[in-house]
């Protein structure tokens, strides 16, 4: 378990919090596969009933951390792709609760959870042609799916940004709440989730995600392109220049 992932048990939700707001909360492998352990734990587990992902700090994430990320694609078993696998796969209910910016991964997770909420200072954005990689987590067949295409392309292609009340708009979130009171209400929809029949949410959550084949064979292309472009000389200069606080200068 990473010290920068917490997870704490209320009646039958498992509140898993990332806790690293002196990095903006940034992800690392190690918070991945932390992220990961605990989805499967849930899961497995008969007394829990749901699940709420939330975060601890100004940000809900800055996506992954880039200094972790430029070592190149890890050896063995990536847990990155376990996370990935673990929100895609997870039968019990699985909530997010965006606190704050969201970036990267913090908005492409967003596409397998089964209820997203936000408080209204989030924002959202998908920066990743800019840094030289390409969409992952199964987002370049999702975003287009949930928002429809001119916005998924403005989101992939371009980084634009978000605010709550877009992301509400075109349907990437379902609600939004004052920040001061997006803990209770989360916590109080994650209760709420918890209570109902468990089978009759787990046979309507198959229904809803028919296609998992689609997606699953999406999500293997992106991983291979995502690990290509982190080998990348593209990659290795927006990297550089973002640590350099410059910009970036492509051939």
């Amino acid at each position: 378990m990473s010290e920068f992932i917490s997870v704490e048990r209320h009646d039958r939700v498992s509140v898993v919090k990332i806790d690293r707001p002196a990095a903006k909360n940034a992800l690392t492998q190690d918070m991945y596969g932390a992220m990961a352990d605990a989805l499967y734990e849930a899961d497995e587990s008969k007394d829990i009933r749901a699940v709420l992902l939330t975060s601890d700090g100004e940000l809900f994430t800055a996506g992954n951390d880039l200094r972790d990320f430029q070592k190149g694609p890890s050896e063995g078993e990536s847990q990155v792709g376990r996370f990935l696998a673990a929100i895609r796969d997870v039968n019990v209910p699985f909530i997010i609760a965006v606190n704050g910016p969201s970036i990267g991964v913090g908005l492409t997770m967003l596409l397998h959870a089964d209820l997203v909420i936000a408080g209204d200072r989030a924002t959202f954005k998908a920066p990743f042609a800019q840094i030289g990689v390409v969409p992952e987590a199964g987002s370049s067949i999702l975003l287009p799916q949930a928002v429809g295409m001119a916005w998924a392309n403005d989101i992939l292609l371009t980084g634009r940004a978000l605010t709550a009340q877009e992301a509400l708009s075109i349907g990437l979130i379902s609600r939004v709440y004052p920040d001061g009171d997006l803990a209770t209400e989360a916590m109080k929809l994650a209760t709420q989730v918890s209570q109902m029949p468990p089978n009759a949410l787990l046979e309507s959550k198959k229904l809803i995600r028919a296609g998992r084949d689609a997606i699953i064979a999406q999500m293997e292309k992106e991983m291979v392109a995502f690990g290509n472009q982190l080998r990348s000389s593209e990659f290795k200069e927006a990297a550089t220049a973002f640590f350099e606080k410059r910009a970036p200068v492509f051939d």
